[in-house]
C-alpha cells in the first residue's frame, strides 16, 4: 500500500479519492451516504427477514436513492462514488441476513430441553455484538482472490451488478460500459438506446448535460416518485398500526380467513418486493401457496396429521407443510450447485493442466486489495471468530476445532455460492448452510447448538462473499476502485454489527418473537432441519411427500438450470424451487401482495405503452417500488417506538373473528 503524506490524505478526506488520482471514488460522502441508506434498509430488511424470512439486498435501489439525495443536497458524485454508495449501503443492509438474525438466533431461542438437549439459547447485546463480529468479516476477504477468475476472466454474468452498473451508467451520463454488459429482465442495455438521446461525456460524469432524457426524469420525476410512493407507505403502515385488521382483509370471506389463514395484505411494501423481483420469481411463491395452503394444509388437517391450530408451528398445518417446503428448498439448492461445482472443478483442473497464464487484470496495484491483506485478514477473521463463538456459546455448544472446520467448509461453500450467483443471479445461501448442517449431523452428532451454528457460519460467508462480488461486478464495469468497494464493505459491515443488534433487541422487547407480527418462518426451518438430524423424527406421514416433493423439485431444477445455461427464453418461466418453498411458509396474505407487484410489473413491461427501452421509465418504476418497501420499513421504527412507548391499537375489531392481524395487544 502506497503511503500518502498528511496533507494528501486530508485532501482524499475531504472530497478525493483514494487509490485514485483520476476522479473521487473512496470520500467520506460516498460513505456517509451509504451508510445512512445502508441503515434504513438494515431496519427494513429485519423487520420483513422476521415477518416472511425474504430479504432484498437492494443493490440497484440504493445507487439510485444515493444518486438522488446527492442531486438533493446538491453534491455532485461520481460514478465511481456511487458504486461506492451502493457498496456501503449493501453490506450495511444484509447484515440482518449475514448474521442469521432472520433465522439463526430466533432458532437458538426456541431450544427445548426435553427435544434438543439444550436450553433456549438467548444471547445478550453484548453477546449478540460478539456474534456478529465472530462471522461479519470471514467473507469479506473472500471475495478479494475470486474476483479476477469469476469477473476479469471468466466474465460470469451476475445480472444484478450488472443491471446496477448500467444504471448507474445511464444516471451519471457515462457511454455504454460494453458489449459485454448484460441487463436484468425488465431493463433494457444501453446499446438499444436512440444515439440522439444516450449521454456521451466523459467516464467522471462532470458533463453538465447528462442526456435529455435521464435529465429530465432526474429533476422533474425521481424525487416526486419516490416521495409520493414513501409517504403512501408510511401513512398505511400507521394505519394499520392503530386498526390491525387493514392489514388481514378476508378477501376470500370471513371461514377461511379464520379457519385457514386465507387474508390479504394490501402492503405497499411487498407490492413493492413484487415489483422488484419481477412476475416469474412471485409466480413461482404463489405456486407454492397454492399447492401447500390450498391442498397440503386441508389434507394434513383432514386427515389428523396436523391435529394443532392451522397456524401453529409445532402441531399445525403450517408446521407440517413447513417440513416439505424444507424439502424443496434443500432439493432445489443442492441440485442447482451440483453444475457449479462440477464447472468449477473441472477449470481449475484444465487452470492447472495448462501452468500460469498470463496476467490479464485490468487494474493496477493501487487499486486491487493486496494478497498480503487478503490473508492476514483470513486468518485474523478467523481466529477471532474462533475466540469469539467459544466466548459466546461455550464448549457445550460448539467446541473449536468444530468452528474452525465450519469456517473452512465457509469458504470452500462461499466459492460455489459466488458462482451460482454470478451465473443465475441467485445466492443459494440457504442451501450452503442446509449443507453444513447435514455434515455436522456426522461431525458432532446430537449437537442441535453446533448444528445451526455451523449452518450460520456458512451461510454468512456466502452471503457477504457473494454482495462483495455482485458489486466488484458493477465497479468492474463503471471502472470503480475494487479496493475502494472494499473499504466500503468493510465500514459498512462494522456499522451494522450494532444496528443490527440493536434493532433486534428493540423488536424483541416490543414484540413476541415468534408472534403474530414476526412469525420467523426461516427460524423454524433452520431447527426443523437441525432436530431431524438428531433424531429423525418426522410429523405422521410428512415423509413420504417430503421424498416425492424432493424427487420433482430435483428434476425441475436440473431442467431450469440446463435451460438458463441454454440461454433459453423460458427458463424464467420453469418455476423457482426456493421461491416455490417460501409460498409454504409465509401464510397466503404475504405472497398475495408480492403477486399484484409482479404483476404489475410485467404489464408494464409488456403493454405497449409501457417504457420498455426507456430507461427513464425503467428507473421510475424501482424507485416507485423502492418508496414502498423503505416506507413501511422506516415507518416499522415509528410504530416501533409506538410501541415501546405503551401506545396501543385504537380498534381491535376483526381479532374477535381471527382477523387480528397481527395486533400487537
Amino acid at each position: 500500500m502506497p503511503r500518502y503524506p498528511f496533507n494528501a490524505i486530508l485532501s482524499r478526506f475531504r472530497g478525493g479519492s483514494l487509490g485514485s488520482t483520476s476522479s473521487p471514488e473512496f470520500t467520506p460522502r460516498a460513505v456517509l451516504l451509504g451508510l445512512l441508506i445502508g441503515c434504513l434498509l438494515c431496519f427494513t430488511n429485519l423487520y420483513f427477514g422476521l415477518q416472511t424470512g425474504w430479504i432484498s439486498m437492494m443493490s440497484l435501489q440504493s445507487a439510485i436513492i444515493g444518486f438522488l439525495i446527492s442531486k438533493l443536497l446538491a453534491i455532485q458524485i461520481t460514478p465511481q462514488e456511487n458504486v461506492v454508495v451502493q457498496t456501503t449501503a449493501v453490506a450495511t443492509g444484509t447484515m440482518p441476513l449475514a448474521a442469521g438474525f432472520v433465522g439463526i438466533i430466533p432458532a437458538l431461542g426456541l431450544l427445548d430441553e426435553q427435544k434438543d438437549g439444550s436450553h433456549p439459547v438467548s444471547l445478550s447485546w453484548i453477546s449478540a455484538v460478539g456474534w456478529s463480529c465472530a462471522i461479519a468479516y470471514f467473507g469479506v476477504f473472500m471475495s478479494p482472490p475470486i474476483r479476477k477468475r469469476v469477473i476479469v476472466e471468466e466474465e460470469l454474468a451476475f445480472p444484478s451488478g450488472t443491471a446496477t452498473a448500467q444504471v448507474i451508467s445511464v444516471l451519471h451520463g457515462m457511454p455504454s460500459t460494453g458489449s459485454g454488459l448484460r441487463s436484468r429482465h425488465g431493463y433494457s442495455p444501453l446499446d438499444q438506446q436512440d444515439e440522439e438521446t444516450s449521454p456521451s461525456p466523459d467516464i467522471a460524469g462532470d458533463s453538465q448535460d447528462p442526456g435529455s432524457q435521464t435529465s429530465e426524469f432526474t429533476q422533474n420525476h425521481a424525487w416526486f416518485s419516490l416521495l409520493w410512493s414513501f409517504l403512501v407507505s408510511s401513512m398505511l403502515t400507521l394505519m394499520a398500526y392503530f386498526f390491525p385488521v387493514i392489514f388481514a382483509l378476508p378477501l376470500f370471506g370471513d371461514y377461511l380467513a379464520r379457519n385457514w389463514l386465507w387474508t390479504f395484505t394490501p402492503s405497499l411494501s411487498y407490492i413493492g418486493q413484487g415489483i422488484i423481483m419481477g412476475f416469474p420469481t412471485t409466480l413461482s411463491m404463489n405456486l407454492g401457496m397454492l399447492v401447500g395452503w390450498g391442498f397440503l394444509s386441508p389434507l394434513s388437517k383432514y386427515h389428523n396429521w396436523a391435529p394443532g391450530p392451522v397456524g401453529d408451528m409445532t402441531t399445525g398445518a403450517r408446521g407440517w407443510i413447513l417440513w416439505i417446503s424444507l424439502a424443496i428448498m434443500s432439493s432445489d439448492s443442492l441440485v442447482a450447485l451440483i453444475p457449479t461445482a462440477w464447472e468449477y472443478a473441472r477449470k481449475l483442473v484444465a487452470h492447472a493442466g495448462h501452468g500460469l497464464d498470463h496476467d490479464s487484470e485490468v487494474e493496477t496495484g493501487d487499486r486491487l486489495v493486496p494478497t498480503k491483506w487478503v490473508l492476514w485478514g483470513i486468518a485474523c477473521s478467523t481466529a477471532a471468530g474462533i475466540l469469539l463463538v467459544w466466548l459466546v456459546f461455550g464448549n457445550e455448544g460448539i467446541k473449536p476445532w468444530a468452528t474452525l472446520l465450519s469456517f473452512g467448509l465457509g469458504a470452500l461453500l462461499s466459492i460455489l455460492g459466488v458462482r451460482a450467483l454470478g451465473e443465475t443471479d441467485i445466492n443459494p445461501v440457504s442451501g450452503l448452510g442446509k449443507i453444513s448442517q447435514l455434515l455436522f449431523a456426522v461431525i458432532q452428532p446430537g449437537n442441535v447448538v453446533a448444528n445451526i451454528i455451523a449452518g450460520g457460519v456458512a451461510e454468512a460467508g456466502a452471503q457477504q462473499a457473494g454482495d462483495l462480488m455482485q458489486d466488484l461486478k458493477t465497479g468492474h464495469l463503471v471502472q470503480a476502485s475494487p479496493r475502494a468497494q472494499f473499504y466500503g464493505q468493510l465500514i459498512g459491515s462494522t456499522l451494522s454489527i450494532p444496528v443490527t443488534v440493536t434493532a433486534f433487541v428493540l423488536y424483541n422487547r416490543a414484540y413476541t418473537i415468534p408472534g403474530p407480527t414476526f412469525p420467523v418462518p426461516m427460524a423454524y426451518v433452520w431447527l426443523s432441519l437441525a432436530r431431524l438430524l438428531r433424531d429423525g423424527s418426522l410429523p405422521e406421514k410428512s415423509a413420504i411427500f417430503m421424498l416425492s416433493s424432493a424427487v420433482v423439485f430435483s428434476l425441475i431444477s436440473a431442467f431450469k438450470t440446463h435451460a438458463t445455461k441454454r440461454g433459453s427464453w423460458y427458463a424464467k418461466w420453469i418455476p423457482s424451487g426456493v421461491a416455490f418453498a417460501i409460498g409454504f411458509l409465509n401464510t397466503p396474505s404475504f405472497s398475495l401482495a408480492r403477486l399484484v407487484g409482479g404483476v404489475v410489473e410485467h404489464i408494464y413491461h409488456t403493454s405497449r405503452g409501457g417504457s420498455r427501452g426507456k430507461v427513464g421509465g425503467d428507473i421510475r418504476l424501482i424507485v416507485v417500488a423502492s418508496g414502498f418497501v423503505l416506507g413501511e420499513g422506516v415507518m416499522s421504527i415509528g410504530c416501533l417506538l409506538l410501541r415501546t412507548c405503551g401506545v396501543g391499537v385504537a380498534s381491535c375489531w376483526g381479532c374477535d373473528f381471527g382477523m387480528c392481524g397481527g395486533c400487537p395487544t
